[in-house]
């Protein structure tokens, strides 16, 4: 008993906003009006929410390497191709027969984080750090971008599976249940809605857990002062190598829904503008706390695709300037610095505070 107290106790904490009942009360109003929303909406709007919800995981990836490790990475969206390619890859030579599609959801998963584990490896033991380790892994992404955008000769395929070059790989199955009466195919509509509702669930409650745990402490820790956390015996490069794999892996799973959502992939998606947009939703929310990242994305994403009716190059210059405002007013971020206002009459003082 005490050590499930312990593990229920880390879904609040120092390292996440965010406590008590009524926050909570909060938090499942909120996710009942999410389970609710199919009901009072058409199928091609649910379908158009789940392609929101699945670059969440990615950002609160991006969360977990940038704002609690400290190391602003440019790679999410090459953990997020090589995730789709990956899946795509396994789909369409060996079908969706059996469930298979959620092994190759599993496998993509694993490869993109092995790739990272690798990557990683060679930048945290090699000591990069600061704008090197940005420079490095943008590199990376745009080199892995260049190189799938010319494989479009037809000697370009891995078994049945032609890469396609610079437009992409499609007709992947998507996610598939099996099912005693006939399997269920998830498109884009209500099922698959509630499948990554829960996922995004899941992984939110597991990260506030993580970031609550030791490992999440050392992990702030380090953020603040690495040679300090060095000095009191923690090797740092384990620490910030094990986020950068598990952000990577969240990558991945984004990458494996997005190409099951839309049943395609293309090089793009790892371009110079893919790589650079989860840095703003996650500046804009708030790098440092998971809800506020969760909830940042969702604004910046609606905000984004509102702007794309008049034109992509007015959202992108409408994120620019989200992203200078949030630098030069709330470097904490937009979303986190509104929460902490709405908070400070419910906070309790502490004796000493001024």
């Amino acid at each position: 008993m005490n050590a499930l107290s312990r593990f229920f106790s880390r879904l609040e904490g120092p390292q996440t906003l965010g406590r008590g009942p009524g926050f909570w009360i909060g938090f499942l109003v909120v996710l009942a009006g999410a389970c609710a929303y199919p009901l009072f909406s058409d199928g091609y709007t649910v379908g158009n929410t789940v392609y929101f919800f699945t670059w969440i995981f990615m950002a609160l990836g991006l969360c977990l390497i940038w704002g609690y490790g400290g190391a602003l990475s440019f790679g999410q969206t090459a953990f997020f191709g090589i995730a789709g390619y990956s899946y795509g890859i396994l789909t369409i030579n060996f079908g969706a027969a059996y469930g298979f599609t959620f092994v190759a959801l599993l496998i993509a998963i694993g490869i993109a984080a092995l790739f990272a584990a690798l990557l990683g490896y060679f930048l945290f033991f090699g000591r990069i750090s600061g704008v090197f380790l940005g420079i490095v892994t943008l590199s990376v992404t745009l080199v892995l971008e260049r190189f799938m955008a010319q494989t479009a000769g037809p000697e370009w395929k891995i078994g049945a599976a032609r890469l396609n070059g610079f437009n992409g790989m499609s007709n992947m199955p998507p996610l598939t249940v099996p099912w005693p009466g006939g399997d269920i195919v998830l498109f884009p509509d209500v099922q698959l809605y509630y499948v990554v509702l829960g996922l995004l669930v899941l992984v939110y409650l597991g990260l506030r857990i993580l970031v609550n745990s030791p490992f999440g402490n050392v992990l702030v820790a380090i953020r603040e002062n690495p040679e300090r956390a060095e000095m009191l015996g923690y090797d740092i490069r384990k620490y910030q190598l094990g986020t950068f794999v598990i952000g990577a892996a969240l990558a991945g799973l984004s990458g494996v829904l997005y190409t099951s959502w839309g049943q395609y992939i293309t090089p793009s998606s790892m371009g110079m503008t893919a790589a650079a947009l989860p840095i703003v939703w996650v500046a804009v929310g708030g790098r440092s706390d998971l809800t506020t990242t969760l909830v940042g994305t969702l604004t910046v994403l609606a905000v984004f695709q509102a702007l794309t009716i008049h034109g992509s190059q007015y959202a992108l210059v409408v994120m620019g300037i989200m992203l200078v405002l949030t630098v030069l007013l709330a470097p904490r971020g937009l979303i986190y610095a509104l929460a902490r206002l709405i908070a400070r009459p419910f906070t309790k003082r502490q004796p000493g505070d001024a």
